[in-house]
C-alpha cells in the first residue's frame, strides 16, 4: 500500500497557513525641480536701449561748442544738449521726435510706428540709467521663471498700452513723451496680477502682497513729478496687469505633469493643472485686454487735437 502524505504541521496545530508576503513598495515619486530659463532677453533690450541712445546723442543737434553745448568726443561726436535745456543729460526735442518720440499729432496722421518707437528713446542719459536698472532688477527674474517668449511679448505689449494712454489724455497734442517706463510698469503689473492667480503657491501670502503694492505705490508716485508722463506708467501698468493673468498662470501646488510619472505609477488624488478661479481670471483679463486696447485704439484715430505748442515729457 502507498503512504499517505504528511499533514501540514499548521493544519495538525489548527493555525491557517500564513499569507503571502506583499510585493516591495515603490520608491517614493518626487516630480523634477523645474529648471530655470536661461536669461538672454532682458540684458538684449538693456544693450539696445544703450545702443539707441549712444545713437540718439550721435544724431543730436547740438549748434555749437560756443552755445554751451556739453561735446563728448566718441565715435567723432556724442552731444548732449546744455543743462538749462535738458537737465536729464540727453537730446534736443527735434531730434528726438526724427527719430520716433510719441507724439499724438503726427500719429493720428498716419504715423502708427511711434507707438512703439517711443519706448526705446530716452529723454537722458539719467532717465536711461533709472530705467535700465528697474529693467534689470524686475526683468531678470521674470524671465528666468516664464521664459523669453512671454517676457518679451508682456514688455512691448505694455508699452504699447502706455503709449495709447499717453495719446488719449494729451488732448491738446503738445506732448512729446519718450521712454520705457510704461513697458516698465507693465513688468509691475504683471508681477502683482502673477501673486494674485499663484497665490497657493506662496507661503507668506499677505507679506509678499503688501510688499508688493507698497513698490508699485513709491514708483508710480514719480509720476507726479513735473514732466513725467504718468498716463504712460498707467496705461503700462493696466496693460501688463491684465496680461499677467492671462500668460504668468502657474500650476497650482500638487500639480505633476503626467510626462514625469513613471509607467504604471498610480498618483492618488491627481490635481488638475489650473484652479477654476485661475481660468476665470485669465478669460476675463483677455476680454477686458482687447476691449481697452481696441476701443483706445479707435478713439485715437477718431479724434483730432489742437495746435499749441509742443514740450517733452519723459515716462
Amino acid at each position: 500500500m502507498g503512504k499517505r502524505p504528511p499533514i501540514p504541521p499548521d493544519i495538525e496545530n489548527g493555525t491557517p497557513p500564513l499569507p503571502p508576503l506583499p510585493p516591495p513598495a515603490r520608491p517614493p515619486f518626487r516630480p523634477p525641480i523645474p529648471v530655470p530659463w536661461y536669461a538672454w532677453l532682458v540684458p538684449l533690450i538693456f544693450a539696445a536701449n544703450f545702443i539707441t541712445f549712444a545713437t540718439t546723442m550721435y544724431l543730436n543737434d547740438c549748434p555749437s561748442r560756443s552755445d554751451n553745448c556739453l561735446l563728448f568726443d566718441v565715435l567723432g561726436r556724442l552731444s548732449f544738449q546744455p543743462i538749462k535745456e535738458n537737465m536729464l543729460l540727453g537730446p534736443s526735442i527735434p531730434t528726438l521726435r526724427r527719430l520716433g518720440a510719441l507724439e499724438r499729432r503726427l500719429v493720428e496722421e498716419g504715423e502708427k510706428w511711434r507707438l512703439i518707437s517711443c519706448i526705446w528713446l530716452h529723454g537722458g542719459l539719467l532717465h536711461l540709467l533709472a530705467n535700465m536698472i528697474s529693467l534689470l532688477c524686475i526683468g531678470m527674474r521674470l524671465e528666468q521663471e516664464f521664459g523669453f517668449l512671454r517676457i518679451g511679448a508682456l514688455y512691448v505689449i505694455s508699452g504699447l498700452g502706455g503709449s495709447i494712454m499717453s495719446c488719449l489724455t494729451d488732448s491738446r497734442g503738445e506732448r512729446v513723451s519718450v521712454g520705457a517706463s510704461g513697458a516698465l510698469f507693465g513688468l509691475l503689473g504683471a508681477m502683482l496680477s502673477e501673486l494674485i492667480t499663484n497665490l497657493t503657491i506662496y507661503e507668506n501670502k499677505c507679506t509678499s502682497l503688501m510688499t508688493l503694492i507698497l513698490i508699485i505705490a513709491l514708483n508710480l508716485s514719480v509720476g507726479f513729478l513735473p514732466r513725467v508722463d504718468n498716463s504712460a506708467h498707467c496705461g503700462g501698468f493696466l496693460a501688463g496687469f491684465f496680461l499677467g493673468f492671462v500668460l504668468l498662470l502657474r500650476p497650482q501646488y500638487g500639480y505633476v505633469n503626467p510626462k514625469y510619472i513613471p509607467p504604471g505609477y498610480d498618483v492618488k488624488h491627481r490635481k488638475s493643472r489650473h484652479k477654476c478661479y485661475q481660468h476665470v481670471f485669465r478669460f476675463t483679463s483677455l476680454a477686458i485686454l482687447l476691449a481697452g486696447f481696441i476701443a483706445g485704439y479707435t478713439k485715437l484715430l477718431r479724434e483730432h487735437t489742437v495746435e499749441s505748442v509742443p514740450f517733452r515729457d519723459v515716462n
